[in-house]
């Protein structure tokens, strides 16, 4: 019975492990998108704040999403023509222009869409890569 219960455990440690550290080796923890879903996700970054907030985020796509299989946990969203997919990193500007918004009557989703793509002091739109 002894046996059977180290086993099980160093199993589960193991298993539970990998989990940790992002699947599998060689999987590297990236999202697989679709080409589509990766050329929304780079072109979103031209709304970041500064210059630099705009190469980290182009960087943080590259780092966390590949081209593959679409993905269909990847939470993206269209408003007032703009689309944009995963967790935005609003600068404290456009996080008070989301709060005012939604207290304006605006739900959360449009709000924090509009203000990160028009907000005043929004970055230049650069160039999409």
């Amino acid at each position: 019975m002894r046996k059977i219960a180290t086993v099980v455990i160093l199993a589960t440690t193991a298993m539970v492990g990998t989990v940790a550290a992002g699947g599998p080796p060689g999987h590297e923890g990236k999202q697989s998108v679709s080409e589509e879903q990766y050329r929304i996700l780079m072109r979103q970054c031209r709304y970041a704040d500064t210059d630099r907030a705009r190469r980290e985020c182009r960087a943080e796509v590259r780092t966390k999403y590949e081209i593959g299989k679409a993905s269909t946990t990847l939470d993206c969203r269209t408003y007032s023509g703009v689309t944009v997919c995963g967790v935005l990193k609003l600068s404290v500007r456009q996080r008070q222009c989301v709060d005012k918004s939604v207290q304006g009557g605006l739900t959360y989703r449009r709000a924090e869409v509009e203000c990160y793509a028009f907000s005043a002091g929004a970055g230049t739109p650069a160039r999409a890569e």
